[in-house]
């Protein structure tokens, strides 16, 4: 482990990418789900062999608070402690996946590319490696990444997507929710629903077709669809900072600068009784 991939790992790679590749990187399960359903009792039930576990809720996340919405960012420090259980160094390279397109493993591959970190997701799944499955957990030897800021480039603040939500600066909130969400006709789990007023709506599973990747073509017809290919600066949102972070992927597989992620999302924004909020298809 440690073994530095020479090429530069680009933000989703496929299982013919990874196998050559396996004894150097970490492998990250990332399984979960919102009615938790999926989680870590899937992993230690069958899992990639020599896949380490992270938990959304536990590692990826810091604790949930009103202001910051179910799923902020962890304390670097913590999070560096949650890397370094994984085995994972400055320079291993890590691929995540999960079985839900890469919708959850993204949240991980993002965190660690705005820390200039090489991930990647794992597209398709672990479901072409072509290996048995392993149970139970994995033992590691402890890593050494180092704790460092989150950069502010990387992630728009509420009152960010204010300013664009009102039109007092110039950007584009893409709404990364189902559609059904986003309109308000349910919000199975926030305060209130609806969506930003003036954001757009681009469902992250939209991006996905049977568990991998649309093609080029497809993705940037999607995104010209609702002007995100042109938008001076788009913030990607959604529940709570978690799938949004496909989004933001998705646009750097494409070329497109970094596009920044309101990681408070809906569940940050809904909290607050003195944001507006929109119900129905709005700017959509």
């Amino acid at each position: 482990m440690g073994v530095v991939v020479a090429e530069q790992v680009p933000p989703f790679v496929s299982t013919s990418w990874l196998t050559p590749r396996r004894e150097d990187v970490r492998i990250v399960d990332c399984r979960w789900s919102l009615d938790g359903s999926v989680g870590r009792g899937d992993y230690l039930a069958g899992h990639v062999p020599g896949a380490v576990y992270a938990d959304l809720d536990t590692d990826l996340a810091g604790p949930a608070s009103t202001a910051g919405g179910r799923h902020p960012l962890p304390d670097p420090d913590d999070f560096a402690l949650a890397m370094q259980r994984l085995g994972i160094h400055d320079d291993t390279p890590v691929v995540a996946y999960d079985t839900a397109g890469g919708i959850i493993a993204a949240r991980l591959v993002w965190m660690l590319r705005i820390l200039g970190h090489p991930a990647a997701v794992l597209d398709g799944g672990p479901g072409d490696l072509g290996s048995a499955l392993e149970e139970g957990e994995v033992d590691v030897a402890e890593g050494s990444f180092r704790p460092r800021p989150w950069p502010r480039t990387a992630v728009a603040a509420m009152d960010d997507v204010a300013a664009i939500s009102a039109g007092t600066v110039d950007g584009l909130v893409v709404d990364a929710r189902p559609a059904v969400r986003f309109r308000g006709e349910v919000e199975p789990v926030d305060a209130r629903p609806g969506h930003v007023p003036g954001a757009v709506n681009l469902p992250v599973t939209d991006a996905v077709r049977d568990g991998r990747l649309r093609d080029d073509v497809a993705l940037r017809s999607d995104l010209a669809s609702v002007g995100a290919d042109r938008a001076a600066d788009v913030v990607w949102s959604c529940g709570s900072g978690v799938t949004a972070a496909h989004g933001a992927l998705v646009m750097e597989h494409l070329g497109f600068d970094r596009p920044r992620v309101f990681v408070g999302s809906w569940s940050a924004w809904s909290a607050d009784p003195d944001r507006p909020t929109e119900i129905g298809s709005g700017s959509a």
